[in-house]
């Protein structure tokens, strides 16, 4: 897990469900991280703003469960949508026409909300992601594609806490409403299941079964487990969570067709895309592979003992801290992306501002002559993207992220969704779309002459 300030998303809710016994450590069934965020938003974590939500078991169970449907405007069918303590879903047919269906609570389960609106029903606000913002302002969309209720996660309050996902949230009355223009539909069992706008895509990782040892206690191993492995298919996860093949077009009101074989349960490694914002899903069990923000620093700590040179000026390079993860430092190693050779920053070339060199990203190595990006390179801080715990020897082009060679080769390999119908792979540290031969280049440092 990352050692930063998480807020434990566990708000009280209305039910009458007995309380669990109370826990120093309340049970976490895994954690939410948007992607392009490196450790935390451009404005600073605040609130339910964040770069990574973790969800744990709530004192009281909030989940709801479908229960009955009224197929006409029944007096019953208008209490529903008009009580604010009864959960419901309105599909409407026509304009003379509304199924309602009503949602009950269900005692074994918690459920937590994701979408754009700060109302007090999102527990997780997910503002649209901006390639290489640093700032707030960076980070403003001209008008946002991320629904205001854009989906729900229900996780089971028992072992081994699986955890659902489903496309839509309840707004402040406790209602989801799909309109004329929706895609809706009634399945083989005569209930009704539909599509919001934009929708909601889920990808599920292909996975093998390994024994790995634990890296938050170094040294013991552990039963073998799932790991991620490969990038699997996009999918669509409908309003009662069942699985779709993609629309032809991102809000195209035709649907795609049912996928049998496949669930809405999450797993360690899955992606889920709100259409302007892309969330990693880790799973409790996951995140104990992954390496801490300790551990990501002694890394850090390890690479500058090495004392690795610029071979131009002859400069020792170091990486910044942590917590300067966007500030050009004076020792900052530069390297071009073309070839891997790192470098401090230099004049070669003529130009003699770094700010202004970062803008233009084209130079020849004085090394090899190669020609391609010479960009500053940024340690990769964002704990929850690593695949493995290994030295950070690689970079991704054109941004100059540093990871993992495994870390690099994954997420080179995973395609997010771009627009309505195009898809690309990106830096999970800063969503900049990956460039080059393999999206990736291994790094070459200069070892001390002494």
């Amino acid at each position: 897990m990352f050692s930063v300030d998480q807020e434990t998303i566990s708000s009280s809710s209305s039910s009458s469900s007995p309380s669990p016994p109370s826990t120093k450590h309340p049970v976490k069934y895994g954690e939410l991280i948007v992607l392009g965020c490196n450790g935390s938003l451009p404005c600073g974590d605040k609130g339910r703003r964040r770069s990574r939500f973790a969800l744990s078991r709530r004192n009281k169970s909030n989940g709801v469960k479908p229960s009955t449907m009224h197929t006409t405007c029944t007096p019953q069918a208008a209490k529903a949508i008009s009580n604010k303590e009864q959960h419901s879903i309105s599909y409407t047919l026509t304009r003379g026409q509304t199924v309602v269906v009503e949602y009950t609570h269900d005692n074994n389960t918690d459920m937590f909300q994701i979408g754009r609106s700060t109302e007090p029903p999102i527990d997780c606000v997910v503002t649209d992601t901006v390639s290489g913002a640093l700032t707030a302002t960076d980070s403003q969309s001209v008008q946002s594609t991320i629904s205001r209720f854009a989906c729900r996660i229900i996780c089971h309050r028992s072992p081994p806490h699986e955890a659902r996902i489903y496309a839509a949230g309840f707004d402040s009355s406790n209602n989801i409403f799909l309109g004329e223009k929706a895609a809706k539909w009634r399945t083989s069992e005569g209930q009704m299941d539909g599509l919001t706008t934009n929708g909601v895509l889920v990808m599920k990782p292909d996975q093998f079964t390994e024994s790995r040892p634990c890296i938050n206690t170094p040294g013991q191993f552990t039963e073998p487990r799932p790991c991620i492995k490969s990038p699997g298919l996009w999918r669509e996860i409908s309003v009662c969570g069942n699985v779709y093949t993609l629309r032809e077009t991102r809000s195209s009101q035709q649907r795609g067709k049912m996928v049998d074989s496949e669930s809405n349960q999450l797993i360690d490694g899955c992606l889920i895309d709100l259409c302007g914002a892309t969330l990693l899903w880790r799973t409790a069990e996951g995140l104990s592979d992954t390496p801490t923000t300790k551990h990501l620093d002694a890394l850090r700590l390890e690479l500058n003992a090495g004392r690795p040179q610029c071979p131009v000026g002859f400069s020792t390079l170091k990486f910044p801290s942590l917590n300067r993860k966007d500030i050009l430092d004076a020792k900052q190693p530069w390297a071009y992306l073309k070839c891997g050779h790192v470098h401090g920053y230099h004049i070669w070339g003529g130009r003699r501002n770094p700010e202004v060199e970062a803008e233009c990203r084209e130079r020849e190595c004085p090394m090899c002559r190669t020609k391609g990006p010479y960009v500053p390179l940024w340690l990769g801080c964002e704990a929850g993207f690593y695949v493995d715990s290994e030295t950070p020897t690689h970079a991704f082009v054109p941004c100059g992220h540093v990871c993992s060679k495994e870390t690099a080769a994954y997420w080179s390999r995973v395609l997010l969704p771009h627009g309505t119908h195009t898809f690309h792979a990106t830096c999970p540290f800063c969503v900049a779309p990956l460039g080059g031969e393999n999206g990736y280049v291994r790094l070459i440092f200069q070892s001390p002459l002494d």
